[in-house]
């Protein structure tokens, strides 16, 4: 017998409703203004702690750096001071003999200096150790002073631009840059390093270029705070399609404050001058398939292991695009042979500045 078909009705779905978040996320839409006011109130409160710290050595320093040059105090009494306090108020932490006498030093060597003394404030008490302790000069002081400042370093990455010698190696080799650099972004000298320490990566003496591709982009988070905390990340082995050919930069970076594409061309030998035409290259493509409206010209810049200055001077005087070129380092510096240098230079430039400010 042939079956009749089924007049039964099957049930109509009622339409679908909107998606709603689940409550744990509306509440966190919800009050997400109220938990940013108070981490924004926690921060200015730690701010305002530090600087109050700050004051207080400050102040601490000072009395104690009056009393001893006029002769009130002996330097005896310091230890009798620290001594005092740790008996009779032992909740009070920090003031130890050689607390106190930081706290001179840190007063005597930055009271007479008007420009500096703001920033001290803006630092913790450890960043200001130190850079007292490891700094010989004032103007070393103060170069790492705004560095942090701008670059919000913590204590370990100041240690280690320290121990690096950034300083002296900021003084000893400016940046080289291309004329075209220097035209388009006026800025860039101070963006730019001429030699990048690159002693996260541990590698080995003789490596190739996949070697340090690959260390950068495991250690990237720390390339990054060597490069400047204006720099982001676009890409590694950047493709770039030209005519019915693949091109791939190795690595690829926007710089915020330059508003502009930063290409690094890696170089596990020394700089030739060929390198040049084949980062202007890169610099073409860029600018003409990936730039976008509202950016700057691209940069390019060349890490190699070696270069000779003379070279890469010639190279780059007559360079028709924004490009540098810089040297990196696997190891950390000879810091005492840098700064046997760097005190040749000031012995060299000493007697031209006496000499300029001599009447006729």
């Amino acid at each position: 017998m042939q079956r009749k078909p089924s007049t039964k009705r099957l049930p109509v779905k009622a339409p679908a409703k909107a998606s709603r978040p689940p409550a744990a996320g509306r509440e966190a839409q919800a009050f997400g203004e109220v938990v940013g006011l108070i981490q924004s109130a926690r921060a200015r409160a730690l701010q305002a702690v530090n600087t109050e710290l700050i004051d207080l050595y400050w102040r601490v320093g000072e009395i104690i750096s009056r009393k001893l040059s006029v002769a009130f105090w002996g330097e005896g009494v310091v230890d009798r001071l620290a001594g005092f306090i740790a008996r009779h108020h032992p909740d009070i932490k920090g003031f130890t003999r050689a607390s106190l006498f930081r706290m001179r030093q840190f007063y005597e060597t930055y009271r007479a200096d008007k420009k500096v003394a703001p920033l001290v404030r803006q630092l913790s008490w450890t960043h200001n150790l130190l850079i007292l302790s490891k700094s010989k000069r004032a103007e070393e002081r103060e170069f790492y002073l705004r560095l942090v400042i701008r670059e919000k370093w913590g204590k370990r990455e100041l240690e280690r631009q320290l121990n690096g010698a950034l300083f002296e190696r900021t003084i000893l080799s400016p940046p080289k840059l291309s004329p075209v650099v220097r035209e388009l972004h006026p800025v860039a000298e101070t963006v730019f390093k001429d030699t990048y320490l690159l002693d996260f990566l541990n590698l080995p003496e003789v490596h190739s270029e996949a070697d340090l591709h690959a260390g950068l982009v495991a250690n990237l988070k720390k390339f990054l705070v060597e490069l400047g905390r204006d720099f982001c990340f676009v890409g590694e082995q950047y493709l770039l399609q030209v005519g019915g050919r693949d091109f791939r930069v190795d690595l690829v970076f926007y710089h915020r404050a330059l508003q502009s594409l930063v290409a690094f061309d890696l170089k596990v030998g020394e700089f030739e001058p060929e390198h040049l035409g084949k980062m202007e290259f890169y610099l073409e493509a860029l600018d003409r398939d990936v730039r976008k409206p509202h950016e700057r010209p691209s940069i390019g810049a060349l890490l190699c292991a070696t270069k000779d200055n003379e070279v890469v001077e010639y190279a780059l005087s007559r360079a028709v695009s924004p490009a540098l070129v810089a040297e990196y380092q696997a190891v950390l510096p000879d810091k005492k042979l840098l700064q046997q240098k760097l005190h040749e230079f000031y012995q060299l430039a000493a007697p031209a500045t006496k000499a300029k400010g001599t009447k006729p």
